[in-house]
């Protein structure tokens, strides 16, 4: 096995461990309690930065409850209204994390703007104290979550919040030791702009690959050129086409295709190709869920997508 075979073989892996559903608690109750001491802070100082990481910590607050809530939702039992179960709500509540981010920036832009045409005094003490609590307890529930980031787009947008979090609080911190020494009060606009902007940046990536899922678009990282190259390789096929795959979440990888053989078989012995080709698509591709629908002489188009006319 080479290097890069394993390594994906070990992300695979690792991604069906279970989210420890507890850190998430704990990281929503740490930002709420930092959401607190910086409203408060911001209001006593007036300090813009200091409530536009009030109001980045609010949304993740937002953002790790409803992580810690979807997947709470998402080990219920498919049913028959809910076929696939309701594991996608992960990437629903990864979607809606990430649309409430670039919201607030938004509105933080905006403010940031109008601070920085008319600065206000600001009592650069207050902030810097609030400043390194919320700082310490960023990096707190950061190193909770660092764990289970890898395992769920879900957690890994909370987790990008929270590092966010952390080097917002950094910015901050600077600021009031910058606006402590020199009384420099455009510092904290700049500041909300640069946090801002880090911000909208990490949740692009978060909605990118959240509609990807959602458009059932097919994972990255899977060369459907080459499963149908390797599918055709075996004696007993003749093509595969109408190739479809999707991610259910972004652990769970489904695939459906025609496969035309080159003979007429009975369907016990159809079966012994359809289970060459599923254990392909497991070992060779990480494919978790295969359908397969068997044909002789059929007049599809062989191409690897079927083109509705």
């Amino acid at each position: 096995m080479n290097e890069k075979n394993h390594s994906r073989r070990h992300r695979a892996s690792r991604h069906h461990d279970p989210v420890n559903e507890k850190n998430l608690l704990i990281a929503t109750l740490l930002n709420f309690v930092i959401t607190v001491a910086e409203f408060a802070g911001g209001i006593l100082s007036n300090s813009l930065a200091l409530l536009s990481d009030a109001l980045h910590n609010l949304s993740d607050t937002f953002a790790t409850f409803i992580a810690y809530l979807a997947i709470l939702i998402g080990k219920r039992e498919a049913n028959s209204r809910k076929t696939f179960g309701y594991r996608r709500i992960e990437i629903l509540a990864a979607l809606l994390n990430a649309v409430i981010l670039v919201v607030m920036s938004i509105y933080l832009l905006k403010e940031a703007y109008l601070r920085w045409k008319d600065p206000e005094p600001i009592n650069s003490m207050i902030m810097l104290v609030v400043g390194m609590i919320g700082l310490l307890a960023n990096i707190l529930a950061v190193v909770i979550l660092r764990k289970d980031s890898g395992k769920s787009l879900n957690v890994r947008a909370a987790y990008v919040h929270l590092i966010g979090d952390s080097l917002s609080s950094v910015v901050v911190i600077i600021g009031g030791i910058l606006i402590q020494l020199f009384e420099t009060y455009w510092i904290d606009p700049l500041i909300t702009l640069l946090i801002c902007l880090y911000i909208i940046r990490a949740a692009f990536v978060i909605l990118k690959e959240s509609v990807n899922i959602l458009m059932q678009s097919t994972p990255s990282g899977l060369n459907l050129a080459l499963v149908k190259k390797s599918v055709e390789q075996l004696p007993e096929v003749s093509n595969i086409h109408h190739l479809h795959a999707w991610n259910l979440n972004e652990r769970q990888v489904h695939l459906e295709a025609h496969v035309e053989l080159n003979a007429d078989l009975k369907l016990s012995e159809v079966k012994h190709t359809r289970q060459k080709i599923e254990n392909m698509m497991h070992q060779e591709f990480h494919i978790h869920h295969v359908t397969l629908q068997f044909e002789y002489r059929s007049d599809h188009d062989p191409g690897l997508i079927h083109r509705a006319k």
